[in-house]
């Protein structure tokens, strides 16, 4: 919801009187900048509304000073402790929806730069401690012209990071929630380097290329050397990782090159030497590599190593990951920042638009085509793959799902898959691999085939989405 839209939202929540002293107070603020990362706010909304027990209007409030933000928060005592409360509780329904882009985004947004008063002054600290500690870790970056801003906002970055890595998605993201460069403290406008667009889905921070981190990639990767991946997650919500919510653009990075087996460019569909990159199969040792996009702008995208029957089956530059997703994630951003570096010191022509369209290609070239697990590490599909001690994890969409009046997707099999039913297809998908990897204890094998029909999936949507998610394991609705 726009800051605007919202606060006539709680026009009934406040006297006539209170609602203009809030808007005059909005006046007094540094111009506003809520809105600038909006993917983040909008997603971490969403997962808010999931479970409000506070009834907080909106997540924008928490990016407001206290007088605004108490306009959107009545049932809230510690507003300065707002923006954790919202990204507490957002986090705690997405984990229990299994909902990996929600989590990712929660975690997101309670690193953002809240709004204060004027060019230099940093917000106030929470003083009390989430119920995730995903969340307790991080507070919120300062004023990047206030004290210290540089030191604190990097270790903003660092804990962000540490917490992604946790619960297996891509410790890079943490760059998303980089804030601007610093304004003038004497500039009486207060306009500082800020941007605010409602109306820009992905963020006008990121859209401008307004974003200056305060962490390096490199002090980033080794913040989380040692971070136990998937260790956020709990139980059986725990996904391990997943392509972007704050997807989507999200902005992270490194270099390699590679192109894949059994993808679009093959000559021959099954034959595991038949492409022409460099990322070929490594027939001794059973890694091949997965990433379909064969742009190089900037070079070419690292390759995606699989290797069957690995505690963490997926590699890039020597990262590993359980799932292919986040992975392959990693090595479109690489391939992005490169092209960025190259486009910045006039190397390539065109500037970094360019470098961002060819990120979203090699996302969408993943995600579009079917892929299929290597034969090394899979059975054939016309045969039974082993689902362990569960039954067909088949997905079917339909209508009425759990009284739904839209078509949603949910598990057939709901004694050995017991989730409720979801619009995206990737929150039933991700759920089921979960499943069958921890609860039903299935062979590697099944798992990948899994994550490999959950990518294909996210290219199609309704039938075709549930057909391609069906087809990978062998089974149908």
């Amino acid at each position: 919801m726009k800051y605007g839209a919202a606060l006539l939202a709680v026009a009934g929540l406040a006297s006539a009187r209170e609602l203009p002293w809030a808007l005059m107070q909005l006046g007094k603020r540094e111009v506003p900048q809520e809105h600038s990362h909006e993917s983040i706010l909008r997603a971490a909304d969403a997962a808010l509304k999931l479970n409000n027990p506070l009834e907080i209007v909106d997540a924008v409030f928490a990016l407001l000073g206290n007088a605004a933000a108490a306009q959107g928060a009545p049932n809230v005592q510690n507003l300065d402790c707002l923006q954790q409360i919202v990204a507490d509780q957002a986090f705690t329904n997405a984990k229990a929806a299994g909902d990996l882009d929600g989590m990712i985004n929660a975690i997101l947004f309670r690193a953002l730069e809240r709004n204060t008063l004027k060019v230099g002054l940093a917000s106030e600290l929470c003083n009390e401690t989430a119920t995730n500690p995903e969340i307790a870790n991080i507070q919120q970056h300062q004023d990047p012209a206030s004290p210290n801003a540089a030191e604190i906002n990097k270790q903003v970055e660092l804990e962000v990071a540490k917490s992604l890595a946790s619960i297996g998605a891509d410790p890079l993201l943490a760059l998303k929630t980089a804030t601007f460069a610093p304004g003038d403290v004497n500039d009486p406008t207060a306009k500082g380097n800020s941007c605010n667009d409602e109306t820009d889905p992905v963020g006008c921070i990121f859209t401008l290329n307004l974003a200056v981190p305060a962490a390096t990639e490199e002090e980033i990767l080794a913040a989380v050397s040692g971070v136990d991946s998937g260790a956020g997650n709990g139980d059986d919500t725990n996904v391990d990782d997943g392509t972007d919510g704050a997807d989507e653009c999200e902005a992270i990075v490194d270099d390699g090159s590679g192109n894949d087996t059994d993808a679009g460019s093959d000559a021959g569909a099954d034959n595991d030497n038949a492409d022409s990159g460099s990322g070929n199969n490594d027939s001794a040792t059973g890694t091949v590599n997965i990433q379909a996009f064969t742009g190089t702008l900037g070079g070419p995208p690292p390759p995606v190593e699989s290797t069957p029957g690995a505690a963490r089956p997926f590699s890039v530059n020597g990262n590993t990951f359980l799932n292919a997703a986040a992975a392959i994630q990693r090595s479109c951003a690489i391939q992005k920042n490169a092209c960025a570096n190259a486009a910045n010191s006039g190397q390539l022509q065109g500037g970094t638009q360019q470098c961002d369209q060819q990120e979203a290609e090699c996302r969408a070239a993943n995600n579009l085509r079917k892929r299929r697990v290597p034969v090394t590490e899979r059975r054939q599909f016309g045969g039974q793959l082993d689902f362990g001690s569960c039954g067909s994890p088949a997905i079917r969409f339909a209508e009425g799902l759990d009284g739904r009046k839209e078509a949603s997707f949910q598990n057939v099999n709901l004694q050995d898959f017991n989730h409720g039913s979801a619009l995206n297809i990737r929150i039933i998908a991700d759920f089921t691999c979960q499943r069958l990897q921890s609860s039903c204890k299935a062979p590697q094998e099944t798992v990948q085939a899994c994550q490999a029909g959950a990518q294909a999936a996210q290219g199609q949507s309704g039938q075709a989405a549930a057909n391609a998610f069906n087809s990978a394991l062998g089974v149908s609705a």
